[in-house]
């Protein structure tokens, strides 16, 4: 992977997220991938558990504003921070995070890690962010 691939590839993420489109998500895994969002839990698995995931968490998420930042790269593997704003059943919502992505050589997401930090209100991102 090079770094304009893994960008269009949290571009295409960031797009799938803000538009609450889990067929568009699901689209940038393997088959067979994992999708850790809980270090704790199971991964969701495959597209089909990514499609689940997704429906699932962003049902009650809207105005959602996603941001994504440069990636680091060390071969196949990836981690790109993320910034979302958006209100969660009515409350204002920031969740920042990053995370961890292994890619196959076509691309697509083998293996997502997802590590994160929310607060309860709309904040912004702190000048280092992203880069």
């Amino acid at each position: 992977m090079d770094r304009a691939s893994v960008t269009r590839w949290a571009e295409s993420y960031r797009q799938a997220w803000e538009g609450a489109d889990s067929e568009a998500a699901a689209a940038l895994f393997t088959d067979d991938a994992t999708y850790r969002n809980d270090i704790y839990q199971e991964p969701n698995r495959g597209t089909a558990g990514v499609a689940e995931y997704w429906s699932s968490v962003t049902s009650t998420q809207t105005d959602v504003t996603v941001r994504m930042g440069e990636p680091y790269l060390d071969g196949n593997r990836a981690v790109v921070e993320f910034w979302a704003n958006m209100t969660v059943e009515g409350a204002p919502l920031t969740l920042g995070g990053a995370l961890l992505l292994r890619f196959d050589d076509n691309g697509s997401c083998r293996s997502l890690h997802e590590y994160y930090a929310f607060t309860d209100e709309t904040a912004e991102p702190p000048p280092e962010w992203g880069t």
